[in-house]
């Protein structure tokens, strides 16, 4: 039985305090965002492409339009926001820099608030400090996880490890492959820890030194480098990153390439940062 207030599981609802916050934030993101240059798109709910972005698309809603193409609701802002930008606006916004305020959808009933920034001539180095930057305007601080998807995909193709083994962190099966300079690539949690980058073949070489350029030039002191960490998106290519703390996660990012547009972006996790502020507002009382 479903009593009249209820609402479906993974749904969200902010009301009083916490809804007061949830637009603190974002105005704040919206102010802070258009000082960066960035300006503003509001893309459709409704998507024919979102399916090009996951690996996984079960976790998508679908629908049908008025002619039966199917349709999917919003999952992922990045792919449509690049698309419209290069396709819809080009002759008409000269603007290379873009950002959303909007919530996106997963099969089920999952919705999650989000604040997203494209630059479509950017570097992962530039958009991450903006996302730093917004955290810490609410005096958040998380750690900064930085990875080069380039590795695992040399290491699946190249040198016989498969992709599943390094999603899942299955180390022992990992440290099985033969190769002798894995356990040092799985010792990599820092900078410092690639001083030595001799170790390894070239081509990871290569990779770990683009790596380790970028986390010196971004300089955040909370900063792990994770070299076989994979992302789900199949548009990120290069350098990501993520910031969390404990198990919540309040945002992500990377470089990407879609339909030949070099670009960086990332997305902070609204529902997160608002938990995280109410949180410190009960402890402080």
């Amino acid at each position: 039985m479903i009593f009249e207030h209820e609402i479906p599981s993974g749904s969200r609802l902010y009301f009083g305090e916490s809804a007061r916050l949830k637009r603190s934030i974002e105005n704040g993101a919206a102010e802070l965002l258009e000082q960066r240059g960035y300006k503003e798109i509001v893309t459709p709910l409704f998507s024919y492409h979102q399916h090009e972005s996951f690996e996984d698309t079960s976790k998508l809603v679908r629908l049908n339009d008025a002619q039966n193409h199917e349709v999917s609701l919003r999952a992922d802002s990045t792919a449509d926001v690049v698309r419209i930008a290069t396709k819809r606006l080009s002759r008409s916004m000269d603007s290379a820099r873009w950002y959303y305020i909007q919530p996106v959808y997963e099969f089920p009933t999952r919705e999650r608030y989000q604040i997203g920034a494209e630059s479509l001539d950017g570097e992962l180095t530039d958009v991450c400090g903006v996302c730093i930057e917004l955290l810490r305007a609410q005096r958040i601080e998380p750690v900064l996880q930085i990875a080069n998807i380039a590795i695992p995909k040399l290491l699946s193709d190249k040198y016989g490890i498969a992709l599943e083994d390094m999603k899942s962190v299955n180390i022992e099966k990992i440290l099985d492959s033969g190769h002798e300079w894995m356990e040092s690539l799985l010792r990599i949690h820092s900078v410092e820890d690639m001083r030595d980058l001799g170790l390894f073949p070239d081509d990871i070489a290569s990779e770990l030194a683009i790596l380790e350029k970028t986390a010196r030039s971004i300089g955040y002191a909370n900063t792990v480098i994770s070299p076989l960490y994979y992302a789900k998106l199949r548009y990120y290519d290069s350098l990501l990153f993520r910031m969390f703390e404990g198990n919540s996660l309040y945002a992500m990012g990377g470089s990407y390439i879609i339909e030949s547009t070099k670009a960086a972006g990332f997305a902070i996790y609204v529902d997160a940062c608002v938990a995280k502020k109410m949180e410190k507002d009960t402890h402080a009382q």
